[in-house]
């Protein structure tokens, strides 16, 4: 008997020490840096109004994680879907799609799709194909972000009425003191001056813009950007609050670091959920 509870311990043991071993492509954790499992993440995110999963544009992880995602919270709530990766002056042609007006060759005739398209984002756009789920296109158009990038927000009073409804009502609100926008200010110093973080506050003020004249009460908003976009709750965040106060928003930020097993200080508090991959990940473009 006693040699029988030894061999099972040292299974116990064994399996353990095995367990330990697997190399984990991600770990999430709660803002504070304590880990979380999905499930629980999961059922935190299907009680929000809005949800904004920042990703790394190239991460794999990333991708695979937005799919289940969506497909884990259109089990449990009405969905609206909407993206960075699509620009408002294109939204006719993706709901045409979705709709079934056009085929995907149409599709890729009639907008602008990024390169990592057929691996990162189709997946997403044919779930909502499927499910006949409402995909909003929430980004400026970049030619409008390049005019504000080399001549400032008065590039954007040129423009003709027809231009201008692809972007919120000018001028558009910009505080230059937000951390995020100085932050990108001192990392592209010499870097046509300003304006940089100005041509960010364009694509975070329409995409506010567009996630709050689509919201409906009662559906889960989920939107995918860049972290950069919704990392410190500022970004999107900060437009979105002005225009929809009382909505309860709930932010991922997914980042890479050479470990996982634990959340770096420079990492914590960016997102309600912080999502490790270790840096060494493989790239989709």
């Amino acid at each position: 008997m006693k040699s029988m509870k030894l061999g099972v311990l040292i299974i116990l043991f064994l399996g353990s020490i095995t367990l330990n071993a697997q190399k984990k492509a991600y770990q999430i954790y709660n803002a504070n840096g304590h880990k979380i499992t999905y499930k629980k993440m999961l059922k935190k995110l299907a009680k929000a109004d809005i949800v904004f999963f920042g990703e790394d544009h190239n991460n794999p992880i990333a991708h695979w994680l937005e799919l289940e995602l969506t497909i884990d919270l259109f089990k449990k709530r009405q969905l609206i879907l909407g993206a960075e990766m699509f620009e408002t002056d294109n939204q006719q042609g993706l709901s045409d799609y979705i709709s079934g007006v056009i085929d995907a060759k149409q599709l890729k005739d009639t907008i602008r799709l990024w390169k990592n398209y057929k691996t990162d984002y189709k997946p997403l756009v044919e779930f909502a194909k499927k499910n006949q789920i409402e995909f909003i296109a929430t980004n400026v158009p970049r030619r409008y972000a390049s005019l504000v990038y080399h001549k400032g927000f008065k590039g954007l009073d040129s423009l003709s009425e027809n231009e201008k409804q692809w972007f919120p009502k000018i001028p558009i609100k910009y505080d230059a003191s937000l951390p995020g926008y100085v932050k990108m200010l001192n990392m592209m110093e010499g870097h046509s001056g300003d304006n940089l973080p100005k041509s960010q506050a364009l694509k975070d003020a329409t995409m506010a813009n567009s996630i709050a004249n689509n919201y409906e009460v009662g559906k889960l908003f989920f939107h995918l950007n860049g972290s950069y976009h919704s990392n410190d709750y500022e970004g999107i965040l900060w437009y979105l609050k002005q225009q929809l106060p009382q909505v309860k928003i709930v932010t991922i930020c997914l980042t890479e670091q050479k470990s996982i097993l634990k959340v770096a200080a420079d990492n914590k508090n960016k997102a309600n959920f912080i999502i490790l991959v270790p840096d060494t990940m493989t790239k989709t473009n």
